[in-house]
């Protein structure tokens, strides 16, 4: 049985939650505040965190900050259930690396599909190819630590958020192979955002400003003129 850590400040939609995912087969723990939140991380086995961004206290983004910088749950499944529907938010937090982000109010049977997906690809997707031997790439003067999740350029340690970072991962692993924007956003955001591969395109050119020497002229992550992009 899949334990679901579900948190929000409103009693009433914690409760929905947990009505709706007990019924579907979760077992679910219920926080109302991150503080909450990230003390249950400590103590119980999490297998994805429902989280809401405005919280008392801790906000969900610094939740999620904090979650991704420790190791032992970093890449634990984490989809944001908030009120906060507009472009930026989303974009923000999808940046600071949630798996998944639904806007309130939201269908049961979406959340649920939702949380399938995002639980499919935890086990079996993106993160596998990350498990396997290679532990660094070096390319020229771009180096990529995996277990560290550190890059840096000419010796400078560069700044990356987390998607940021598995997208870049994931095209320097596989140098030469093209991918469309979707089978991008499939495999660094879980599934298809249909109607959101500008999401990409806004990811790469933040990738290209930190990486290359020359954005406008990228030596590393080339654009495939009618398909997507590739590592050259």
């Amino acid at each position: 049985m899949k334990t679901i850590l579900a948190v929000d400040d409103e009693e009433h939609i914690l409760e929905l939650l947990a009505y709706n995912l007990e019924r579907d087969g979760y077992r679910v723990i219920k926080a109302e505040t991150g503080e909450e939140a990230l003390d249950t991380l400590e103590k119980e086995k999490i297998d994805i965190v429902l989280l809401d961004w405005m919280l008392p206290g801790i906000d969900g983004i610094e939740v999620l900050r904090r979650i991704r910088a420790h190791k032992n749950y970093r890449k634990l499944p984490v989809i944001f259930l908030t009120a906060k529907g507009d472009e930026i938010s989303k974009v923000v937090g999808l940046e600071v690396g949630s798996d998944d982000y639904l806007v309130k109010p939201f269908g049961v049977h979406e959340l649920l599909a939702r949380i399938k997906a995002v639980l499919r690809r935890s086990e079996g997707g993106f993160e596998d190819e990350l498990d396997d031997k290679e532990e660094k790439i070096v390319i020229d003067y771009l180096h990529i630590n995996r277990d560290r999740r550190t890059v840096t350029v000419d010796g400078d340690l560069i700044e990356l958020s987390y998607k940021e970072f598995e997208l870049l991962y994931l095209l320097a692993k596989n140098r030469g192979i093209v991918f469309t924007r979707d089978n991008l956003l499939e495999k660094v955001w879980g599934y298809d955002y249909i109607g959101e591969t500008r999401t990409v395109d806004v990811h790469i050119s933040n990738l290209r400003k930190k990486i290359e020497k020359d954005e406008s002229h990228p030596i590393y992550i080339k654009t495939v003129r009618g398909m997507g992009y590739k590592f050259a």
